[in-house]
């Protein structure tokens, strides 16, 4: 990344750049302003740092997150002088910057996200993503830190830890993403101490009809069950050993029937919720037998064998290969987020997210192109590859990637 600030050309707006880049071509310039019309936050007049650029240096934040707040707007500006012949675009002030990113706050990139951050994999190019007719994803939750400020700690709030207080307050977050492509559909955050169900629930509105939803241990209770069966979508949960499972028939593969009802309850028959029960044990790496017990929406051992569905679940730790590269590699393990004030943190979340997808639709691309697996391609090649060419991405084609 160039550390030289330039200026834009007389008469030039970073917002005519911007619309050939990369990010756009992810979520397009259009989109993004009927978004901000939509809400009311767009630019009014013509600015050199307007609403939609803002948008766009909100997911850059992400990409560059060793950089200054200028220096992050000077990466999106050079691009733009780059493709003039010119040197020295237009200087902004972090004021300027954090002026904006005010007016924007969280919302837009929420449902820009909720609307740009759909499911990638196609049932006949990349059949890996898939369990029989069911696109396979996945819900589950994480922490990071978040700057140690008074609005901060009193929106998301402290961890406890032996010596009593963490020293940085948390927040908590869900995503669900798409197994086979590591593309995040949907994402929440939340304040530290909230349960996490009530975290995952806004994730719902992207689960549906045709997709087998995985979750660990923790997402099982009747309540959590009912809400996400009633999206359409099929379910295969780990669920805690010692829950009451009575067996009401037993299944030629070992799986068996039982059925599940509201906590204190009576056991009304209209309440309850049909389930299949799989149990299994596998050794765990220090040589231990380890015994795990599913619950699945799916209970027909013919189409979905036992044997079949226990393999699929741990294909669920792909999740937290997610996790690690928003945290480890897209943050370059950097441990706090920059922001300062509850609202900022979320449109830097959203932000984070957006981002991610951007390089996961490259790894797309790049796996339909050369007709690839993508757990084979590295997100981490293609996160440096959208670092290096979005200074100059206005001529770079994600083709050739």
């Amino acid at each position: 990344m160039a550390r030289t600030k330039a200026v834009l050309g007389s008469g030039a707006r970073l917002s005519d750049y911007l619309s050939a880049t990369l990010l756009a071509r992810v979520f397009p310039a259009d989109q993004i302003n009927q978004i901000l019309d939509a809400q009311g936050r767009n630019s009014r007049r013509v600015r050199s740092f307007p609403a939609l650029v803002g948008v766009y240096y909100c997911m850059a934040l992400s990409l560059y997150p060793e950089a200054a707040y200028e220096e992050v707007f000077a990466v999106l500006a050079e691009g733009f002088a780059w493709s003039q012949g010119r040197t020295q675009p237009t200087p902004v002030a972090k004021s300027s910057i954090s002026e904006l990113r005010s007016k924007l706050g969280a919302e837009p990139l929420r449902e820009l996200m909720h609307q740009a951050c759909v499911p990638l994999a196609q049932a006949r190019k990349h059949p890996q993503a898939f369990f029989g007719k069911h696109r396979v994803v996945a819900i589950d939750g994480s922490n990071f830190d978040v700057p140690d400020e008074v609005d901060n700690v009193e929106t998301f709030g402290y961890p406890g830890s032996r010596t009593g207080q963490a020293n940085y307050p948390q927040a908590q977050c869900a995503v669900l993403v798409e197994c086979g492509t590591h593309a995040i559909l949907n994402a929440h955050i939340g304040p530290y101490h909230a349960t996490e169900w009530d975290v995952c629930v806004p994730l719902l509105d992207s689960l549906g009809p045709g997709m087998l939803c995985l979750a660990d241990r923790g997402f099982d209770a009747y309540s959590y069950w009912k809400q996400a069966r009633a999206t359409g979508a099929d379910l295969l949960w780990r669920c805690a050993n010692n829950r009451i499972l009575p067996v009401e028939k037993e299944l030629d593969d070992g799986s068996y029937l039982s059925r599940i009802y509201p906590r204190k309850s009576r056991k009304n028959a209209a309440e309850a919720i049909e389930v299949r029960v799989i149990e299994y044990e596998i050794t765990n790496p220090e040589g231990k037998p380890e015994r795990y017990r599913m619950l699945t929406s799916l209970l027909n051992p013919k189409e979905d064998p036992a044997e079949e569905l226990t393999a699929l679940y741990h294909t669920r730790w792909e999740i937290e290969s997610v996790f690690d590269e928003l945290k480890t590699h897209q943050q370059q393990s950097r441990r706090v987020l920059r922001s300062k004030t509850p609202e900022l943190v979320r449109q830097e979340f959203y932000g984070w997210v957006l981002a991610h997808y951007a390089v996961r639709w490259l790894v797309h691309q790049t796996a339909l192109e050369h007709k690839v697996a993508h757990d084979t391609l590295s997100f981490t090649r293609h996160l440096h590859l959208l670092r290096r060419t979005q200074p100059r991405s206005g001529d770079f084609s994600p083709s050739a990637a």
